[in-house]
């Protein structure tokens, strides 16, 4: 977030319009609303919060598959430029996309692969990409049909016993929530692999026995160069986004009073049209301090649920000590993306919410939605240039009503109203890779995210823009951060965790954190596949009860929402063991809700429920052992 600006006057009075060069951008409207005065204080994540299952894993050295290699030459100098615009706005550019005609479409890309057995009788095979001068890379996997109980893996062939690992069940929920969203072009059909720090990657794709290799519809029509080094440092390599901001930057951590707001603000990475972007967000607390993971950040960073879903976060990332620096030892990455809850250009504003937990210590900011006085103190924490976390000090200049402007390569503020605050800095200042990071008041609550502005170390004196926290927080926040009693957003859904049975070929759902954990702990057999849908965890009006059975013979579980067949099973059928209510569902369609599809696998009389059509689709065509019997209910695709 960089401008350079010229003042005007005109009948309109006063209006600054600023040339964006970088990390600026978005729109305004005036409003009439009468803000109630909200606030929330901030809450610790404890260490007892459930993490869920990391996708990053540790693995025995093993006979690794002999991947395929697709080379890609190096960039062009002149294209790896440090800043670009996207949309007339620009977030830092730290990743350029680049075609590969290789693995293009699934024919080509099934051609790549040369298949292995594994041990436990399925198929394995990998594809090894490598971008001459990247520093990182990211592969752009679009996925129309992946096999029940598939594995993804993604890894570096310098460290191949650290791997990303991912079930193909995931990354097709992923793809349909984004589809859902209304993300039907390329960005959306596609999931962003992690950016690992290397220039060389290894996608490896793992079928359980028995699949057939017509199931499987995959492509990496592209893959995004990372030209900037934003790798966590390791003991031997310190050449990463340390000390590059510029000389005028506040080290955060020598500021205590903000000692817990450290701790709410995370650098983000994400990727859109396959170019790769630099950010800043924060954590936030609800009224309830449920401990959703909502974050916050600016629309011109991310507006879309493809480039949510593309999120990477890294926590912590500052020094240990005043001034020391060097990276603190407990910074921290998450790579499981997100979900796009809310995004206006009005007050370039969105919320999101994590898909994976932050890490153990992560505070949830408290925020102030009241109107913020002029002249009243504040301070930014963000990540300049991807630098380890600065803090700047300044006052509310007023408020001012800002739009886009020209060619959308510029924005305008008019007047002593509207949707921002303009900031003026005493001490600090922002920079490319600070937008969308949190404006504090003087109470360490969150009022507002960066915009654009102009101001540098040799021009303190020229503003900085913030979208207005109190203005998004009634026009929309409040549904997530402040629901009413009873809150039509607080809809109770709880994750159902999907597992793969090797040796019987049956899956296993449940919503207990407890028995997932322990499934994955015992259970070696079992396959974790992540969450396959969410549903309800309490009876409410309109929703059925999903009760399960356990086959006796079988050794799989079985799971209907029809009162009428179970009662047949418990009278009929002394093999199935009733086990009680599994969830909540609704028995029709509702807003937001999808079906659950169920099929019958008569040789090994058991069961399958997946949300997921595109799997419905496939099971169909290339299962023929499956007889699909229909919708058995409806739930969610996400929570």
């Amino acid at each position: 977030m960089r401008t350079v600006f010229r003042n005007l006057m005109g009948a309109l009075g006063a209006v600054t319009l600023f040339s964006l060069l970088a990390g600026c951008g978005g729109g305004g409207a005036e409003s009439a609303t009468t803000f109630q005065t909200t606030r929330v204080e901030g809450w610790v994540q404890p260490s007892s919060a459930d993490q869920g299952v990391p996708y990053v894993k540790s693995r025995e050295a093993m006979d690794l598959p002999t991947p395929a290699k697709i080379r890609l030459g190096a960039v062009a100098q002149e294209k790896a430029v440090p800043f670009t615009l996207k949309s007339g706005v620009a977030p830092r550019l730290i990743g350029l996309a680049r075609d590969v005609n290789a693995t293009g479409a699934s024919a080509q890309t099934l051609q790549q692969f040369h298949w292995r057995p594994t041990d436990s009788g399925g198929l394995v095979a990998a594809i090894n990409f490598s971008s001459e001068g990247a520093h990182g890379l990211r592969l752009g996997v679009v996925a129309k049909q992946l096999p029940g109980g598939s594995v993804l893996r993604v890894y570096s062939p310098a460290n191949a016993g650290t791997v990303f690992q991912i079930p193909g069940q995931e990354v097709l929920q992923r793809i349909q929530r984004q589809k859902l969203a209304g993300d039907t072009g390329l960005d959306g059909q596609t999931w962003w692999t992690p950016d690992l720090g290397s220039d060389e990657v290894t996608l490896e794709v793992e079928l359980p026995p028995g699949a057939p290799l017509g199931a499987l519809d995959i492509a990496i029509p592209r893959v995004s160069h990372i030209f900037e080094n934003l790798s966590l440092p390791t003991e031997d390599d310190f050449s990463t986004k340390i000390n590059e901001s510029a000389a005028c930057q506040l080290d955060a951590s020598c500021y205590d009073a903000y000692a817990n707001q450290r701790n709410a603000v995370a650098r983000m990475i994400f990727t859109s049209g396959a170019n790769t972007y630099l950010c800043t967000g924060t954590l936030l607390n609800d009224s309830v301090s449920s401990g959703t993971p909502y974050f916050l950040t600016a629309n011109h960073c991310i507006s879309s649920a493809a480039e949510a879903e593309s999120l990477q976060t890294d926590w912590f990332y500052r020094t240990p000590i005043c001034n020391s620096r060097i990276l603190s030892s407990t910074s921290e990455r998450r790579l499981g993306g997100a979900t796009l809850l809310y995004a206006s250009d009005g007050f370039d504003m969105t919320l999101l919410k994590l898909n994976e937990a932050p890490p153990a210590g992560a505070f949830f900011a408290g925020w102030d939605a009241g109107v913020q006085a002029v002249g009243s103190a504040v301070a930014g924490l963000h990540h300049p240039r991807g630098d380890m976390l600065k803090i700047s000090f300044g006052s509310i200049g007023g408020q001012t009503f800002c739009t886009p402007s020209g060619s959308g390569t510029e924005f305008q503020c008019i007047g002593n109203s509207g949707n921002y605050y303009q900031i003026n800095w005493s001490r600090g200042t922002t920079e490319g890779g600070s937008s969308g990071s949190a404006l504090f008041n003087s109470a360490n609550q969150v009022i507002g995210t960066l915009y654009g502005g102009s101001s540098t170390c040799s021009s303190a004196a020229s503003p900085e823009f913030y979208g207005r926290f109190d203005i998004a927080f009634n026009t929309a926040l409040k549904n997530w951060l402040a629901p009413v009693s009873p809150a039509p957003l607080s809809n109770g859904r709880v994750a159902v965790y999907r597992f793969f049975n090797g040796t019987t070929g049956a899956h296993f759902f449940t919503t207990s954190v407890a028995e997932r954990d322990n499934t994955i702990q015992t259970a070696p057999s079992f396959s974790y596949e992540g969450v396959a849908f969410f549903a309800q965890a309490a009876p409410a009006t309109g929703n059925t009860a999903v009760y399960r059975f356990y086959g006796l013979v079988g050794g799989a579980h079985f799971y209907t929402s029809s009162a009428q067949e179970r009662d047949t099973v418990l009278n009929s059928m002394p093999s199935f063991r009733y086990e009680g209510i599994a969830w909540y569902a609704v028995p029709s369609p509702t807003a937001g809700s999808s079906p659950v599809y169920r099929f019958y696998r008569p040789s090994k009389q058991v069961h399958f429920y997946t949300i997921s059509l595109a799997e419905r689709d496939s099971i169909i065509v290339n299962n023929p052992e499956y007889v699909y019997e229909g919708v058995g209910y409806y739930a969610w695709a996400s929570q």
